[in-house]
This record gives structure tokens, sequence and C-alpha cells, in this order.
């Protein structure tokens, strides 16, 4: 079975799909975002499209705890949509799981230019797991030293 060259499915879906979304910015300039799956920013362009690309990488929040779902898809499986993609759980803490990101996208040479944006979707997500603290601030009760005089 051939496979569709990637160009050639972006130039198809690229004016028109279901998960695009135009909005209207300053004046007259229009923004283009997509909700398509592993879309690391969510931005409608080749690089970052899940539609187009046979790799694509994809980071999500896990379950209840501070856990992070890392999916990779799998080049050579494209026609098998149950198991076209390879999900890794993280649940270190974030430096662990940054270098676990890193090493599979860029060091394992699967999407090199995608690094750091599989950084900056790593740490949203991961910012967003955390719970913020409740109750009244605390105040700092440590003596501040006196301005010098002029």
């Amino acid at each position: 079975m051939t496979t569709v060259p990637e160009p050639l499915i972006w130039e198809i879906v690229r004016n028109n799909n279901a998960f695009l979304v135009k909005q209207f910015g300053n004046g007259n300039a229009k923004v283009q975002f997509s909700k398509e799956k592993n879309n690391l920013y969510n931005i409608h362009s080749f690089k970052y499209s899940g539609l187009a690309n046979k790799k694509t990488i994809s980071i999500q929040p896990g379950g209840k705890d501070l856990s992070v779902v890392l999916a990779t898809s799998k080049k050579k499986q494209q026609n098998k949509p149950a198991s076209v993609s390879h999900r890794s759980l993280l649940k270190k803490e974030f430096n662990k799981m940054a270098k676990a990101v890193t090493n599979q996208v860029s060091d394992n040479y699967y999407r090199p230019d995608l690094t750091k944006a599989a950084l900056a979707r790593l740490s949203a997500v991961h910012r967003s797991l955390k719970v913020a603290k409740s109750g009244p601030k605390k105040r700092n009760r440590q003596r501040q030293p006196l301005p010098k005089a002029i």
C-alpha cells in the first residue's frame, strides 16, 4: 500500500478541516489555531500539525497525581489507528520528566525541531497540575533592612 506524502496532506487540509479555528486579532489580522490531537502549540501550521505529519508528539495530563503522558506516533503503523501511538507515563519530578522528554524527542532524532515546543508544553501541563495552597498568606516576620540615607 502506498502512502501519501506529508506536504500533499497539508495542502489538502490546510484551508478547511474540522479542527481549524479562525479568529480575528488586531485590525484585520487573522489568527489561526488548531484543536487537533498531537499539536503541541495548537498553532495551525505544517510544522506542528498532527494531521499532516507522521511523527507527532503529544503531552497531556496523566491522571489524579502530577503524572504526565508523553505520546509519540509510530511511523510504520499509520494504517492501524488503535496501535499508532506509543504512550509513556512520566511520574517523577519536573527535571527528570524534562530530561525524559528531551531524550525521547531530540536525542533519539525523532523530531529535534519540536524539542523547545515539547518542553514548553510539559512546563505548562505540569504547572496546571499543581494545586494552589489555600488559606491566608503568611506575613514575613523577619526584620526588614533600613533604607540607607543618601
